[in-house]
């Protein structure tokens, strides 16, 4: 292969998505025939596209809310076309009892009042020219020690380093998201919305052998500071753990295939759940 034809791909992977004609040169195939163009015919796009599915393709355009200031939760929902979310946080404090709910019933709460806050500040500041919200999704994830310890994210410099310690003494925890999907009904019957959850589960095993040293440099980075248990997976917190048993995404904040059924039940099943109540 030509070092011109090696420079060309390396220039073009830096202004456009990439190409299967490109990976095809990388792997020894002959490149494609260069010069003009059949006149009449235009370029096929490219992409990537957004995912073409029925309840993406509805939500498109309409006001989606995520209700979280996660920038992860943003990016994993804006991975599959959900681009233009709007970033509204719950104010309300997350207070209810660890101890009286445990781990489970806990998040899922949280992350319930934390999606319908959202969704009735959003009713309450409609204007008539800001059309109710069409989607609200809300999450909440929380670490769970062998002990039953719910560890959320670390108050300090000193809590973070003990929490981590903890956690790679323990070698293994759960890692628990909850997800809340609400869709507002077509019809308004009572109360109005749909609502669809779910509490995803992910087990993590820490490395044994990592040092205190890693550790407190970890710490230092800040990368884990507003994280549930104070370790980012995606990032360098991949240091720590030496495996993990389940979704992916959901220690990171979001389980996606979770989440997108979550999205569809409630979106989309609006007319099965009225069929069902007058069958019954």
């Amino acid at each position: 292969m030509s070092e011109k034809l090696v420079s060309l791909a390396g220039d073009e992977s830096k202004t456009s998505p990439p190409t299967y004609e490109a990976g095809a040169i990388q792997h020894g195939a002959l490149p494609a025939r260069t010069g003009p163009t059949t006149p009449g015919l235009k370029p096929l796009p490219r992409g990537p596209f957004p995912l073409d599915i029925p309840v993406l393709n509805q939500l498109r355009g309409k006001r989606v809310i995520l209700a979280s200031a996660s920038p992860r939760r943003k990016q994993i929902l804006s991975s599959v076309g959900l681009a233009n979310l709007e970033i509204t946080p719950s104010t309300k404090p997350e207070n209810l009892s660890k101890e009286d709910l445990g781990p489970f019933e806990y998040v899922l709460q949280t992350a319930i009042q934390k999606c319908l806050d959202v969704y009735t500040v959003a009713l309450e500041n409609s204007l008539k020219s800001i059309p109710d919200p069409s989607l609200v999704v809300s999450a909440d994830t929380v670490i769970v020690t062998n002990a039953g310890r719910i560890l959320e994210k670390p108050r300090s410099e000193k809590d973070h380093i003990g929490m981590l310690k903890m956690l790679r003494d323990q070698k293994v925890h759960k890692c628990y998201t909850a997800v809340v999907a609400l869709a507002p009904r077509e019809d308004c019957r009572a109360p109005g919305y749909n609502i669809e959850t779910t509490v995803e589960e992910t087990k993590v095993i820490f490395a044994t052998d990592v040092s205190d040293e890693l550790i407190e440099a970890y710490v230092k980075t800040r990368e884990g500071v507003d994280k549930a248990g104070g370790y980012g997976l995606q990032g360098m917190g991949s240091l720590l753990v030496e495996r993990i048993e389940g979704s992916w995404d959901n220690v990171v904040g979001l389980p996606l295939r979770a989440t997108l059924a979550l999205i569809e039940k409630a979106v989309l099943n609006q007319e099965d759940e009225e069929v069902d109540d007058e069958e019954e």
